[in-house]
């Protein structure tokens, strides 16, 4: 349970979820390393400023082992919690240190190649152009559901070779692991994902098949290859990490660009300003709010605070992409800033290995989107949007909009 005699903690709230950039603002300038409750119960140190979350995000004294996550839960939650979700979906690389997460970081890059991506490209700008000549008869859509979800979640299911009519239920288990939920329901859905995962795992050894998931139950680096868990958890991973952000991504983009119309005009008149774009939207409102999962071994200094052994510490990477101090007047949206160094997608040996498919995604995305309509505007105020529960993840629920 949460030790209250040290530091005293800082508690966030739901409000904290749907604007954390007034809090982080706040914590950077007086608590720049704060203990705090998160909205659902546990307790963790977070990070907020550029420098100290670049350099925490490369320091070997900040672990991840998810064998570990089970107890530093019960020993950091002030309530009771459904755990950390299903040893069989959590031991994959990101929840992993060297010597581990370097063995099987070699074995996914072998699968996960530059050029299986490339070679996707012809398929994604089809996938856009028919969710957009399904939205084309519409006044009013929830781009969300119509467009920002359909287009990378279909692309990754295709790369893995998940069949088109699973969707919708590993959707609402993905949300119910995401988001969270009653102890049972996140159990249920934790099971039901392994189980259909084990399945398919099944079928692509009986049935070899050139796609993603056919390429990693085969990869071997001197003989060494997946074992059965390591594939259900890697595969679950590359199935929500490879759909996820890209939502975001689009979504917040289109979000960013309607509040600030200038800008949108901008990128209208000139379309070179995409890839520059594309990385202005993951500095300003990226896909994760705070990295995911790490502990302390032993009492660790961060920001000039010790920070005792076994606490969780969440490095807020949407606050350090809002670091006046590494970003001039971060607060606003400008497609022409350089935004090099910015940590949408993380820094070191856990840097996302999907980030050039959401890249990739994004700017076929933009591209049709607004070569194929003229008109897009907001139809719901801002103080109506509501962005999904939970710390690691930010991403809008909905996003109506009138396009024409």
């Amino acid at each position: 349970m949460v030790d209250d005699t040290i530091v005293p903690a800082e508690r966030f709230g739901p409000d904290f979820l749907q604007d954390p950039h007034s809090t982080y603002s706040r914590l950077r300038r007086e608590a720049p390393v704060q203990r705090v409750v998160l909205p659902a119960g546990l307790q963790a140190w977070v990070v907020t400023r550029y420098e100290d979350v670049r350099a925490a995000l490369a320091n070997p004294g900040l672990r991840k082992d998810f064998r570990r996550y089970p107890d530093l839960f019960a020993r950091n939650t002030m309530r009771n919690q459904p755990g950390f979700v299903h040893p069989a979906l959590v031991a994959h690389m990101l929840n992993m240190d060297p010597p581990d997460h370097v063995r099987l970081r070699k074995l996914v890059t072998k699968a996960f190649t530059l050029r299986r991506i490339e070679a996707m490209r012809p398929r994604i700008e089809e996938i856009t152009t028919d969710l957009l000549d399904a939205m084309a008869g519409e006044q009013r859509v929830d781009l969300v559901e119509a467009f920002a979800f359909p287009l990378p979640i279909t692309v990754i299911c295709e790369m893995i070779g998940m069949p088109a009519e699973d969707l919708d239920g590993f959707r609402s288990w993905c949300n119910t692991l995401i988001s969270g939920g009653e102890p049972d329901e996140v159990q249920h859905a934790a099971d039901a994902t392994k189980a259909y995962l084990l399945e398919l795992i099944a079928k692509k050894r009986e049935e070899p098949v050139e796609d993603l998931f056919g390429a990693l139950v085969h990869a071997r680096e001197d003989g060494d290859q997946l074992t059965e868990t390591e594939l259900v958890s890697m595969v679950f991973l590359l199935l929500v990490a490879g759909h996820e952000t890209t939502v975001s991504l689009i979504a917040s983009g289109v979000l960013s660009l309607l509040r600030n119309p200038e800008q949108f005009a901008e990128l209208r008149a000139d379309r070179s300003l995409l890839p520059g774009a594309i990385e202005e939207f993951l500095r300003y409102e990226g896909p994760l709010n705070m990295a995911t999962f790490r502990y302390t071994n032993e009492p660790t200094e961060i920001g000039g605070v010790e920070i005792p052994a076994d606490e969780f510490v969440m490095l807020a990477l949407t606050s350090a992409n809002r670091d006046e101090e590494q970003f001039p007047e971060p607060d606003t949206l400008d497609l022409r800033r350089d935004t090099t160094g910015h940590m949408a997608f993380g820094h070191g040996i856990h840097y996302c290995l999907g980030a050039p498919l959401a890249r990739m995604e994004a700017e076929i995305a933009f591209n049709h989107l607004l070569d194929r309509f003229d008109h897009i505007e907001l139809a719901a105020t801002t103080e109506g949007l509501r962005w999904r529960e939970g710390v690691v993840i930010r991403s809008l629920e909905a996003l109506p909009v009138r396009i024409g």
